[in-house]
């Protein structure tokens, strides 16, 4: 076999590649991308060292639920694994169509489209909408999905300040009237915990007849009404015009969706290449997320327990004078504001048995670097216990 040297590709590719910084880095402080070799619940096994996980996005804590698990092996047996195409080309099945319209009820919309990840949900909530002609006003602080979005869309896009009416406002001052705009906002901002401003997000968009996108990844299920989501917390559903949201936070699974109008829907599967080429979502897939919805409107105490726990974890963390930005929501950044130190407190958490993530600038704003962490109902009383000396024990080293 050639030595490794002798076998580097020599185009200018291979050549960032070999030389690249940024991967070089997170090879040698080994942040992400970690394999476990067993889950039970909260606690995760990675070469024989047991961690609680606490930046998992799982907030009801239905990822091994009895149910879930019985409807995705159920689905299998009548389906098999998948529908081996795009819905434009072989058609949807029948799970589509009934997860679809149950979604759409429960967020108060008339449609609804799944997508088999979330990401593709998220950026076709854009593309499915927005033309090179149009104008998008974007928070700063969004998603990753929809920035996808927005920059397919060719449309013309002017960012303001994050969760801020009054700068958008002031933005929109100089906008011709005659422009199509859409606003595109997210419920529940998931690296500060933020819940968006949407009753004066509302007030612009009908003022300057703009199109409301919400992605509500990290507010469905957790907000409103049996956890309908950001909008019904506000009393908002029919004001939004396009919803997007994940099956991989609440509903503890993989998969998305797009909720509007009947029309809204079909005119997005006419233009989002998102919907029209990616894979239809799996039998699997669209049987565990329908079980979770149902799991969350007849089975409250998730949802109360999640509070619980999300109150309890306030709590330890303001004991400790830790800067959480503000967070509203399970969500819960710890604001450190130095690479090292953010460095530090993950690998003393790490001592102590605890997962969480890190996320540093340019993730995060300049001086927001942090560790991103997130409760469940999943978490019990001795994983708090454990989670309270593992804190404590990391501010003590920076």
């Amino acid at each position: 076999m050639p030595l490794p040297f002798l076998r580097k590709k020599k185009s200018p590719l291979w050549d960032r590649i070999h030389s690249d910084d940024a991967t070089r880095l997170r090879l040698k402080y080994d942040t992400y991308y970690h394999i476990f070799q067993e889950q039970k619940g909260t606690r995760v096994t990675k070469d024989g060292q047991e961690f609680i996980m606490l930046s998992s996005n799982d907030y009801l804590g239905l990822a091994r639920h009895p149910k879930i698990r019985e409807a995705g092996i159920e689905a299998m047996r009548q389906w098999g694994s998948g529908t081996t195409g795009a819905r434009l080309a072989n058609g949807g099945r029948i799970f589509h169509q009934r997860l679809e319209e149950k979604l759409a009820d429960f967020v108060g919309k008339e449609a609804c489209h799944v997508f088999s990840a979330g990401y593709l949900a998220c950026a076709s909530a854009v593309t499915g909408f927005a033309e090179r002609k149009d104008r998008i006003f974007a928070d700063k602080n969004l998603h990753s999905s929809l920035w996808s979005g927005i920059q397919l869309s060719g449309a013309t896009c002017e960012r303001f300040a994050h969760n801020n009416p009054g700068h958008l406002r002031e933005i929109l001052e100089d906008e011709e009237e005659a422009t199509a705009k859409l606003f595109v906002l997210e419920g529940v901002y998931s690296m500060e915990g933020h819940i968006a401003k949407l009753p004066e997000f509302v007030e612009l968009a009908q003022a300057h007849r703009a199109f409301v996108v919400l992605d509500d990844a990290h507010g469905f299920g957790v907000l409103g009404e049996q956890g309908r989501g950001t909008a019904d917390h506000f009393g908002l559903a029919d004001e939004v015009d396009a919803l997007c949201s994940s099956f991989s936070k609440s509903l503890a699974g993989s998969g998305g969706f797009v909720a509007s109008t009947r029309e809204g829907i079909d005119y997005m599967r006419s233009h989002s290449k998102q919907t029209i080429f990616s894979a239809a979502l799996s039998p699997a897939s669209c049987a565990c997320a329908e079980a979770a919805l149902e799991i969350m409107r007849e089975e409250p105490e998730h949802r109360e327990r999640l509070f619980r726990n999300l109150k309890r974890y306030r709590s330890i963390l303001e004991a400790l004078n830790l800067d959480v930005w503000e967070s509203e929501t399970p969500a819960i950044p710890i604001v450190l504001g130095e690479k090292e130190k953010v460095y530090y407190f993950w690998k003393a958490l790490l001592e102590k048995g605890v997962y969480t993530i890190i996320s540093i600038a340019p993730g995060v704003p300049p001086g927001k670097d942090l560790i991103r962490t997130a409760i469940s109902a999943a978490h019990t009383d001795e994983d708090l216990d454990r989670i309270e000396e593992a804190m404590a024990y990391a501010k003590s080293k920076i």
